[in-house]
């Protein structure tokens, strides 16, 4: 059967008529799925009867449950195991800003991209989430958090833009003013880099924050711990990052990992200023999780501040990543991983 919680408004207005319903009901049972949230027909109240006779016959709602949470005692970040109907399980997190509310999504179970540094990758792709099954995340949250979520990042398990329609497809729901109404502007899709992508995404005219998963300033240090740097060189994915600044006039994020003894000294420090130079952009320096089966190590405290201020001093805008929730193992895949050995 067809989800239901998967159909834009658009699809639900026409599956709606295909049953001999009036369109304007679409509004209605949009507002139940999207911003009431509800799992189950009977509870859209002012839906008549038939309606919900009707949908039942041909769609069902995405089943979906929390496994398994764990609860910072260092702050307020939570952190999940969502399982669904299928028996897969991602991970997502709740992280409490002055700003707002934010969940991290994943939007692959599992990943292919194999990075060095990210244990989401460890154990391997297995699919592709479904639109429905990333707002899933977000609705469970807010659920079980009972606070209001109003910035995304989609920086969990998968490569986003290896998952382009179903992503895409989602923007477009959690943005709709007929349901949870989460501006673009307060989205950021995180990516390793898939050129084509890019540029897609760039024409899309989606006001959204791009995050690219640089983490080396040259493309040699690149391919040692990003695989997809292989296939997409550092020079091309330079110019997609300009081609998505002209577009949208959206300043870009990148994400750099910082690796003990690999890519934090000095000299790494002047390359990327070299490289970024005049570009729209902020630099966010990561300390890297231990990953045991990779066996790397986070850059020591002062050598991210000094790297920092090498960047600064060159004209770079850049900040490190507030640390939350370290105490439950809040980086992508390490939960996941954890639950699957259990």
């Amino acid at each position: 059967m067809r989800k239901i919680d998967d159909l834009s408004f658009e699809e639900l207005e026409r599956a709606l008529v295909e049953i001999g319903e009036p369109k304007f009901k679409a509004k209605q049972v949009f507002d139940w799925i999207h911003n009431k949230t509800v799992e189950d027909f009977e509870n859209m109240s002012n839906v008549s009867k038939k309606t919900k006779e009707e949908l039942r016959k041909i769609f069902e709602f995405t089943k979906a449950t929390i496994e398994l949470k764990l609860e910072s005692k260092l702050d307020e970040t939570k952190k999940y195991v969502i399982m669904f109907e299928d028996g897969n399980v991602v991970e997502s997190v709740f992280l409490k800003y002055k700003f707002g509310n934010t969940a991290c999504i994943s939007s692959e179970v599992g990943c292919k991209m194999g990075c060095l540094f990210c244990a989401s990758t460890k154990n391997g792709y297995l699919r592709s989430l479904t639109s429905a099954e990333m707002l899933k995340q977000i609705y469970l949250i807010q659920k079980d958090t009972q606070e209001k979520i109003s910035n995304v990042v989609i920086m969990g398990s998968g490569e986003p833009l290896n998952n382009y329609e179903n992503v895409l497809k989602f923007l477009k729901l959690i943005n709709d003013e007929r349901g949870q109404n989460i501006s673009m502007r307060k989205i950021t899709l995180s990516t390793c880099g898939i050129i084509p992508q890019i540029y897609n995404l760039a024409d899309e005219d989606i006001p959204i924050t791009l995050a690219i998963s640089l983490h080396a300033p040259t493309q040699e240090k690149r391919e040692e711990i990003l695989p997809i740097a292989k296939k997409y060189k550092l020079t091309e994915l330079l110019k997609a990052c300009d081609y998505y600044v002209e577009k949208t006039g959206r300043r870009l994020t990148f994400e750099y990992i910082m690796i003990m003894g690999f890519n934090d000294s000095s000299e790494d420090a002047e390359v990327l200023a070299k490289l970024l130079k005049n570009k729209l952009a902020n630099v966010n320096l990561i300390p890297c999780n231990y990953v045991k089966e990779a066996d790397i190590k986070p850059s020591e405290n002062l050598d991210i501040e000094r790297f920092k201020k090498l960047l600064s001093d060159k004209g770079i805008n850049a900040t490190v990543r507030r640390e939350l929730g370290s105490d439950i193992n809040a980086a992508c895949g390490q939960l996941r991983n954890n639950f699957l050995k259990m």
